[in-house]
């Protein structure tokens, strides 16, 4: 299935940015299963489409995308969506949720970046768009090496640098330039307060606190972090 067929389709228009993603082969992502890790990821890791090694995202292709489209608005799925909410996945996460955009806010060509949740009725803001999102996305991937399954220094360097490479030119001068000097860093390791009593050790090449500040100066978005219900039930 094409955008366009999916744009005529469902009637909307994705971002200007999502289809020159989809012309660049950025979606391609193949077909997921059992087989995917072992046959699929080896032939993209070295030049990877839409955050490939980012922590519980999975790009959707756009057969998949028109899938979910589907699923969402289905009257008879279990989250009973309210049909006025506009969510368009293009994304999942491991566990069954999705990375939406929410085209009932869309303001002069920014269509902000919702998370729905599967087994809550919940949506959390996001990015204001999708670039926003990306870069967003990067920031977090570089302050979090996955240490839980025996990712190396190297290799956590390595997944990085390819994806920064081959994101680069969908980004502005200047995260471009925030990403490109986060990356001359040495890895470090430092503390998260989750909570006043619970303290988390993290490894990156940024601390939380930093990534924070960098969010909210560079990509400011006055719903970051909101919620809202999907659902009147």
């Amino acid at each position: 299935m094409t955008i366009q067929e999916i744009e005529k389709k469902y009637g909307f228009n994705f971002p200007l940015l999502y289809k020159q993603l989809d012309a660049d082969g950025m979606l391609d992502v193949g077909e997921y299963g059992p087989n995917w890790y072992a046959e699929v990821y080896p032939t993209l890791k070295d030049n990877p489409p839409l955050l490939l090694h980012s922590y519980d995202f999975e790009s959707l292709n756009l057969k998949s995308v028109a899938e979910e489209i589907e699923e969402l608005r289905d009257p008879e799925d279990y989250r009973n969506i309210n049909p006025e909410f506009k969510f368009i996945p293009f994304a999942k996460s491991g566990g069954g949720d999705h990375y939406c955009f929410f085209l009932n806010e869309e303001n002069n060509g920014d269509v902000p970046i919702v998370f729905v949740w599967h087994d809550s009725n919940e949506v959390n803001y996001l990015a204001k768009n999708l670039q926003d999102f990306i870069f967003k996305v990067l920031l977090i991937d570089m302050s979090k090496q996955d240490v839980y399954n025996g990712l190396t220094d190297e290799e956590f360097r390595e997944d990085i640098e390819s994806v920064f490479k081959s994101h680069k030119k969908y980004l502005t001068e200047q995260q471009n330039d925030i990403l490109s000097n986060i990356l001359k860093r040495n890895i470090i390791d430092y503390e998260i307060h989750v909570s006043p009593k619970i303290v988390e050790s993290a490894r990156g090449l940024l601390t939380d606190f930093e990534l924070e500040s960098i969010v909210n100066e560079v990509i400011p978005f006055d719903k970051m972090n909101q919620s809202f219900k999907y659902s009147n039930e």
